[in-house]
């Protein structure tokens, strides 16, 4: 997208609604945001082809199936080059438990999201996944005791 899309206040409004809740029926959305139901597809549609919404999902608690911890883990990769980040890139697409992954500054290379069911579970991800790749140099993680917010809704501009 980089910026190259114009949204109106409409556009703010719909993108709102939908981050708020995605279940909703272009109808409800229409009663919401004063258009037609028409009018709300048609630029859903268009916010959707132009990759402002990039996807729909359904939040599920974590706990509720079994993934009873969350960790946050820093990773320092052994050398800086091309090929070895594509590796560890390639790892973590490969993984299921790493839920969010991101490029840093600083002291890490990167931070990655992962839930486990249990110690157990992160004791083997960190120390039969992690460590023996040949891309990892250093590993520190740290267990979330708390999660205070989620799932960090985008502060939109109310246009």
């Amino acid at each position: 997208m980089q910026g190259s899309t114009r949204l109106d206040g409409f556009d703010w409004k719909l993108l709102d609604a939908l981050q708020q809740d995605a279940s909703l029926t272009n109808g409800a959305l229409a009663e919401r945001i004063g258009l037609s139901a028409s009018q709300i597809s048609r630029r859903r549609q268009r916010l959707e082809q132009e990759g402002v919404i990039r996807g729909y999902r359904a939040l599920i608690e974590p706990g509720a199936i079994g993934l009873g911890i969350t960790v946050f883990i820093h990773v320092a990769l052994d050398t800086h080059s091309r090929d070895n980040a594509r590796r560890f890139r390639d790892l973590v697409r490969l993984t299921p438990a790493i839920l969010e992954a991101h490029a840093l500054t600083g002291e890490a290379d990167y931070l990655l999201k992962v839930a486990v069911e249990d110690l157990k579970e992160l004791s083997a991800f960190v120390n039969e996944i992690l460590m023996p790749h040949e891309s990892v140099s250093r590993v520190r993680s740290e267990i979330v005791l708390d999660t205070l917010k989620e799932p960090g809704l985008l502060p939109l501009p109310m246009r």
